[in-house]
């Protein structure tokens, strides 16, 4: 199964490791701060939105910023849902 994460991307779920939620943990904790950071400079850091970053997806592939929301992207996670490619 697949998840949309925004700007034309979608992975397999299992490829999925965490899901970051930067309204509740904001990116300027140094945690976040400085694996953004360190994601960026081996560039495995996409950002997926010009918008405001919701959300961090860090994956196999890489780490993505989205401007989806947390919840929206754990519903994805948890559903089996085959329309969610839409």
């Amino acid at each position: 199964m697949y998840i949309h994460l925004g700007a034309d991307l979608s992975l397999l779920k299992r490829s999925v490791i965490a899901v970051i939620n930067l309204e509740k943990e904001p990116p300027s904790g140094k945690n976040v701060t400085d694996f953004i950071r360190n994601e960026d400079d081996t560039g495995r850091l996409q950002y997926l939105t010009d918008d405001i970053p919701k959300t961090v997806v860090i994956t196999d592939e890489g780490t993505f910023i989205t401007s989806l929301s947390a919840q929206i992207i754990q519903k994805r996670l948890s559903s089996n849902d085959l329309t969610m490619l839409n």
